[in-house]
């Protein structure tokens, strides 16, 4: 890689000796020029700040900006500094790209989640850009690591992820100065020197062009501003055409003006030599989410087999259009500086109907791979087998491993085309589609724990949908789906608050699921805050529900759930009443289990209201279910209760029994002191057991 404006997409750590994930690092002998100016910034890393001088510590980390216009080697220049000073930064180095390639800000959340992500910290689904940047910060607090934040749109980006630490190095690129952050060294880039720029030239061309006409081959670095970007095309443009002298070049370029900057007549010279059919795959990459390409995206955009879309890129990339990524699987990015021109050119030479087009075939093709994706992981299932048998053969993978391998290496892509796909307004079901499949192949291959915060991306997408569209159903689902994820994190207050207006999405939708499911999280939410009157008011709407269509098995679960609220009251004839509900519900739908428990529950109610004799009775019947069901900790700690019980009852010797008993079912597993047991007499238990149920 050369000194040219290459943005590496994504954010990703590397430590000490390890090569990125992501982006390209250059190496020293790929580096060309810019030695004065990496001297510059060395040597700023070093110098005493304002705080230093003025005889305090540094709050913060060193900030040093490159800045420059796209095309002038920026980021490589970034890449080069923090390649020469990473061994002094032992924690790695962390990467985020500002700016999406259409030119909007990355919202700080999502750059700051991306950042504790590589460093393997995980954050709380929906946490807000406040607690993400807090929890930055104190990863950081204790590292020594360089953040290069590439491409940077104003300095509140910058400021809201600043380490507050001096042990940290901050090296931020962007196209002018950041002003309002404290002690910023800013170097600002031209074009490279004319040594450099030739030996650029050189790479593409050989020695031998460059040696016979040097006058030439200066004129073309001269009329190229030698900037890295325009070079880059220029030597590629010669590259290709070896009975073309320097001097032909720097004629050509002569004659067409002045008319434009110098990038954008270069890169027209290259355009107006491709093949029609790769001249209209090149402007339909400006549609590729966050600027990454694959074959399939790059085949499903031009309506080309994928074979032939491969070609085309690896042909882009040796004109210098596009740059391939270090990856696994073939992917491609197309450099910051080249996409305005092409979209440019689509707005001139596509019609709106035809871009339309390609991005539905583009969405479709993404869901298909999805579908694919997650069915490879359902092989045992006839109907996914089926759909995979029906798949073509290009979008079908040998294996779980590689379609998990596929989906992590394309997830920051994926997510960049559900935005989109949103964003557009015009390609809703689609839209739909996509999101629905991608938090399917999350859910089958990361888990619903460690895909949270994805999901919640995703879910609030849907919420935006479903309110442009108004489709009550699915924006019911979308809110039930977002307190859920409220709930696990501790903002139950907002969960509360989304439960609640799900709850009239799915009236207005009429829809008896969501709207039994809204009240009876209304309930737990009330439950989790301590209102337990509240509490068993929803629950006890939520299972008038349940009994009125008959659903049997929920009612009685709710029936369970309102006598744990009435015994956290301490209302013990209200919750034995329930928990008799909540049995007799179990024995009619046969749940063998469900009522062992209930009677278990039931037992320790009736500890708590003062009727050992009881409790001891409720105990056994419920071990003697528990046996049937074949639930051995469930008989185990029957065993321990009912020991308990009966030390309360004077009754030592059978109470011996019993525990030993429960040793035999449990082994290990059992608790080994009187304090344990002491716990499980306590309401957090029934919590526990109550959220289970």
């Amino acid at each position: 890689m050369t000194d040219q404006a290459v943005d590496a997409g994504g954010t990703t750590v590397s430590e000490k000796g390890r090569r990125p994930a992501a982006a390209s690092a250059l190496t020293g002998s790929q580096f060309l020029g810019r030695t004065r100016e990496l001297k510059e910034l060395r040597a700023d890393i070093d110098r005493a700040g304002l705080d230093t001088l003025a005889g305090r510590k540094a709050p913060r980390a060193r900030v040093l900006l490159i800045a420059g216009r796209p095309g002038s080697g920026r980021t490589a220049l970034a890449e080069e500094l923090v390649r020469q000073v990473a061994d002094s930064y032992p924690d790695g180095v962390l990467r985020a790209r500002l700016t999406e390639p259409d030119g909007t800000p990355v919202p700080t959340e999502r750059t700051a989640r991306d950042l504790l992500t590589a460093l393997e910290l995980r954050a709380p689904a929906g946490a807000d850009e406040d607690d993400l940047s807090e929890r930055l910060r104190e990863a950081l607090a204790t590292r020594r690591t360089v953040l290069l934040l590439d491409d940077a749109a104003d300095a509140e980006q910058v400021d809201a992820l600043l380490p507050e630490t001096p042990d940290c190095l901050v090296v931020a690129v962007s196209g002018g100065p950041l002003t309002g952050i404290a002690d910023v060294r800013p170097c600002t880039l031209g074009g490279m020197d004319t040594k450099s720029a030739l030996e650029l030239l050189e790479r593409y061309t050989g020695s031998v062009r460059i040696t016979v006409d040097p006058r030439a081959a200066e004129g073309l670095v001269e009329i190229c501003a030698a900037q890295p970007a325009a070079l880059v095309l220029a030597g590629a443009w010669l590259a290709h055409r070896p009975k073309s002298a320097v001097a032909d070049l720097a004629k050509q370029l002569h004659t067409d003006g002045d008319d434009g900057p110098i990038l954008e007549r270069v890169f027209r010279l290259t355009y107006t030599a491709l093949p029609s059919t790769a001249a209209r795959i090149l402007r339909l990459l400006s549609l590729a989410p966050a600027g990454l390409v694959d074959p399939h995206t790059a085949s499903a955009l031009a309506g080309c087999s994928v074979g032939a879309a491969r070609t085309t890129l690896d042909d882009f990339t040796a004109l210098g259009l596009v740059r391939a990524v270090e990856s696994p699987l073939p992917q491609y990015e197309v450099p910051g500086c080249l996409l305005p021109l092409l979209r440019s050119l689509t707005e001139t030479e596509d019609r709106a109907a035809e871009l339309q087009l390609a991005r539905a075939r583009m969405l479709e093709r993404t869901v298909r791979l999805l579908v694919s994706c997650r069915a490879i992981t359902e092989t045992d299932s006839s109907p996914a087998r089926e759909k995979l048998a029906g798949m073509p053969r290009a979008l079908r993978f040998p294996n779980p491993r590689a379609a998990a391998d596929w989906l992590r290496i394309r997830q920051p892509a994926l997510l960049a085309a559900a935005r989109l796909a949103v964003s557009d307004g015009e390609l809703d079901t689609l839209a739909r589609r996509l999101m629905a499949a991608l938090v399917r192949a999350l859910v089958a291959h990361v888990g619903t724990q460690a895909a949270a915060p994805e999901l919640y991306g995703i879910h609030r997408l849907v919420l935006d949908v479903a309110e442009r569209r108004n489709l009550p159903r699915e924006k019911a689902a979308a809110l039930l789906n977002l307190a859920d994820l409220d709930a696990q994190t501790g903002r139950t207050t907002d969960a509360l608050a989304r439960y609640r207006a799900a709850l009239d999405a799915g009236r207005e939708a009429n829809d008896p699921y969501a709207t039994g499911r809204a009240m009876e999280s209304v309930g737990g939410a009330h439950q989790e805050l301590g209102d337990y009157d509240r509490a068993a008011d929803w629950y006890g709407r939520a299972l008038a529900q349940r009994l009125a269509r008959d659903e049997r098995a929920d009612a009685a679960r709710l029936h369970g759930r309102i006598a744990t609220v009435h015994t956290y009251a301490g209302r013990y004839g209200e919750a034995l009443r329930n928990w008799r509900s909540a049995v007799t519900g179990y024995r009619r739908t046969g749940d063998v289990a469900g009522q062992a428990r209930a009677l278990s529950e039931m037992a320790r109610v009736q500890e708590y209201a003062g009727r050992p004799e009881e409790s001891l009775a409720t105990c056994q019947e419920a071990a003697n279910w528990a046996r049937r069901a074949d639930d051995v900790r469930l008989q185990a700690a029957l065993q321990l209760r009912l020991a308990d019980t009966l030390d309360r009852l004077g009754d030592p010797a059978a109470a011996r029994l019993h525990r030993t008993a429960a040793e035999r079912m449990l082994g290990d597993e059992l608790p080994e002191s009187a304090s344990t047991r002491e716990q499980d007499r306590n309401a957090c238990e029934i919590r526990s057991t109550a959220e289970k149920d």
